[in-house]
């Protein structure tokens, strides 16, 4: 089964990276928040406006993206947990070529 978002919605999963305190203890994923980091696996066609036309959306699938915490309606889909959110949700792309040329820099 696929998952194919309309107009201004996209389909994010999250990126789950392991957490670990200071001194190197491993924090379990119950105990942990939620990630607020993801990666868009669907986009819709664009938002439709008020004059009928519809608007490209600014993201594409294979962005990493940054959301709000509470962002988004989290649904299960073939065992795989996926949040389905609009595009103004987004806070952010990250860019990991830019992390990567800051990281050489310094």
């Amino acid at each position: 089964m696929q998952l194919r978002p309309l107009y201004d919605r996209i389909i994010v999963k999250r990126i789950e990276k392991q957490r670990t305190t200071a001194s190197g203890i491993v924090i379990p994923d119950n105990a942990a928040e939620k990630p607020e980091q993801g990666e868009i696996v669907a986009t819709g066609s664009g938002k439709l406006l008020n004059d009928g036309t519809v608007r490209p959306l600014q993201v594409k699938a294979g962005d990493h993206v940054l959301f709000g915490k509470y962002a988004g309606q989290t649904v299960k889909l073939n065992g795989e947990e996926l949040l389905v959110m609009r595009e103004e949700d987004v806070l952010g792309i990250i860019d990991d070529t830019t992390s990567d040329s800051l990281k050489k820099a310094a």
